[in-house]
């Protein structure tokens, strides 16, 4: 991953990069909160729709809406949290690995919460897409009542196309949805700028006044309203874990030249739309548009609602990867799809995931009524634990003062926490799935850091070192293994200590190679890598050399070609007389390993779900040798 300042280099280095990347960060980074104005404000106004609405509750919740962008989208995440990125990378995961590089006292603590809201964010890419999706094509059985029973398998068939076109790549796929959504939040901003002379009296929303004044005033009623008011952030996580894909600057730029102008102007145009013509509260977003061009602005929502899941399944990506590099999930194949953003990737096994959880859901509910209780804990709760990660990160790496982080963030806090308690009220109402969701995903990261570490502490007792092992075996006399003609390499992450799979052939088939080569394979943040800046020789002993090969994040790692390119250097690579040993180990689950019989289980299936290192770097199936042994864990 590139650091943050190369990121921002790459991200902008001209104007022209500038645009085509903030624009791209239009259809993929805010296609979620985007779609907040076709139903924010009217659900906002059900709940307190019975007693009829005053003047004063319409511009009190467009001023609670307005502020809502405003204090947790703009100052929390577009001009905070954007800056605490890890290596150009954000999101909770990346807050957890920065609060760990720091040497916090609270480690356990702050795991727990980093895993927590990183699970979150998993069960709100299932849902996002499910709910969008559903709302969408829903709106068929107002034009034609006969497309209802289809409902269902017309939401299948877009959600395999969604998930069909992710392995093009962020940069294709923004490419495509980037000026459709910018054309969806310019028809949004001048259908509300149009609407504002219908009752001037709505600007008075800028004033938070009105938005303290609504919530004292409803009381325990503005606490339900508060659930259909959140509506209008939903996507602001997204916004930080994709963070990756484009860069600070072109989400900022996003955000502040069209995004929030956009939004803005059309809760403005939906509550002065409201204030002069009360029957328009069955629809507000619909009704400020002439019936003319009515249906061109319902084809258009229909694609922004669509597009509004991409934000969160490249966010799910840049997630998972980040948790594999932090050892909480095995190791996935990641394709990177792009030659100067390290942060485009793509996850197949993901991917896969993702779209049979997202079509669980679409079976199980089978509306986005039905859909929308489950929706909202999992966003809200994820904010919170941003916030609560956040305090800490700006106290220990950015030194902030105490008293300065308790002003700016307790504000926030305090908001996103009454946020998720509107949302809690629905948990007996389908608002447990995504609480079983983020359970469930916090089981698996928690398994598989917790067993990671158990194999690490038995292993590690057996380990020799390479630089003392090498010269010792070749100066035996008694016992010696014999020696065979050919090569052998052994392939190790840990180039100091001697390959499992090399003490194996030696204990068990009692032979040594005339060449042992130990090789070590790294990814470095650059596409390519050409020539001799691939690759480093070092001469252990007469029959022992250690070899590290470096691949660029866009080549395949194709061991047995590259180390024929060493022939140049001296290296005399022969494919039919070398041999390729793995070290495979056995895990089995044991009483007294440390973690419940359940969880060995499931550790067990985690780690034989790993890609196999023979795929990934394209070994000979012919001359690959796997030495295995047995582990209880």
């Amino acid at each position: 991953m590139a650091h943050a300042a190369d990121s921002e280099l790459s991200h902008a280095s001209s104007p022209r990069s500038l645009f085509a990347l903030a624009l791209g960060s239009v259809g993929v980074v805010y296609g979620d909160i985007g779609t907040s104005p076709l139903y924010a404000f009217r659900e906002a106004l059900k709940p307190i729709a019975d007693d009829g609405i005053t003047r004063l509750e319409i511009i009190g919740l467009i001023s609670l809406m307005i502020w809502s962008l405003t204090i947790i989208v703009t100052i929390k995440y577009v001009l905070f949290l954007l800056r605490a990125d890890n290596d150009g990378e954000g999101g909770t995961l990346s807050l957890l690995a920065l609060l760990t590089k720091s040497g916090q006292t609270h480690r356990a603590f702050l795991m727990i919460l980093g895993l927590v809201g990183g699970a979150l964010f998993l069960g709100d890419a299932m849902i996002t897409p499910a709910l969008s999706v559903l709302s969408a094509v829903e709106g068929l059985k107002l034009v034609a009542p006969a497309t209802e029973p289809l409902i269902i398998p017309i939401a299948l068939a877009i959600l395999a196309m969604l998930f069909a076109i992710q392995p093009k790549g962020t940069e294709q796929v923004a490419r495509f949805f980037g000026p459709i959504t910018a054309v969806w939040f310019v028809v949004m901003g001048v259908g509300g700028l149009i609407h504002i002379s219908d009752d001037f009296g709505i600007l008075a929303s800028f004033n938070p006044v009105h938005a303290v004044e609504f919530m004292l005033r409803e009381g325990y009623l503005g606490i339900v309203v508060l659930g259909a008011v959140f509506l209008t952030v939903t996507g602001a996580e997204a916004l930080y874990a994709d963070l990756g894909h484009f860069g600070r600057r072109p989400i900022q730029w996003a955000w502040f030249t069209l995004v929030f102008p956009a939004l803005t102007l059309n809760y403005l145009g939906q509550g002065a739309l409201v204030l002069s013509h009360p029957d328009a509260i069955s629809d507000p977003f619909y009704r400020m548009f002439p019936s003319w061009f009515l249906l061109p602005v319902v084809i258009l929502a229909t694609a922004a609602t669509i597009i509004a899941s991409q934000a969160v399944i490249t966010g799910a990506f840049s997630l998972v990867r980040q948790a594999i590099h932090l050892g909480y999930l095995p190791r996935m194949q990641i394709l990177f799809t792009s030659e100067t953003n390290t942060g485009q990737i793509f996850l197949p096994s993901v991917n896969i995931l993702l779209f049979l959880g997202v079509t669980g859901l679409v079976l199980s509910f089978g509306s986005s009524e039905a859909l929308a209780t489950a929706y909202g804990i999992s966003v809200t709760g994820a904010m919170v634990v941003t916030s609560l990660m956040a305090f800490e990160f700006v106290r220990r790496r950015w030194n902030w003062p105490l008293w300065w982080a308790v002003g700016l963030l307790v504000p926030l806090l305090a908001l996103e926490l009454v946020f998720l308690g509107a949302n809690l009220l629905k948990l007996h109402d389908g608002g447990y799935v995504p609480v079983l969701m983020a359970i469930v995903f916090t089981v698996i990261m928690w398994t598989w850091r917790r067993g990671s570490s158990i194999l690490f502490e038995k292993t590690r007792k057996i380990d020799v070192p390479l630089a003392t092992f090498a010269p010792m075996i070749e100066r035996r006399s008694e016992h010696a293994p014999v020696l065979v003609p050919g090569t052998a390499i052994f392939l190790t992450s840990d180039p100091l200590t001697a390959p499992a799979a090399l003490l194996h052939n030696i204990k068990h088939n009692h032979v040594l190679h005339e060449r042992n080569v130990i090789l070590t394979v790294k990814t470095v943040n650059q596409p390519r890598i050409i020539g001799e800046d691939r690759f480093r020789i070092t001469k252990l002993s007469e029959r022992f050399t250690l070899i590290e090969l470096q691949f660029g994040f866009m080549q395949s790692h194709n061991v047995s070609h590259a180390l024929a390119r060493l022939r140049k250097s001296g290296f005399k690579f022969d494919i039919m007389s070398t041999s390729f040993y793995l070290g495979r180990r056995k895990l089995v689950p044991g009483a007294e390993s440390g973690m419940p019989m359940w969880q060995d289980r499931l550790f067990i299936a985690l780690a034989n779900s790993a890609t196999d290192p023979s795929d990934y770097f394209r070994l000979p199936a012919n001359r690959v040798v796997e030495l295995g042994s047995q582990v209880i864990i």
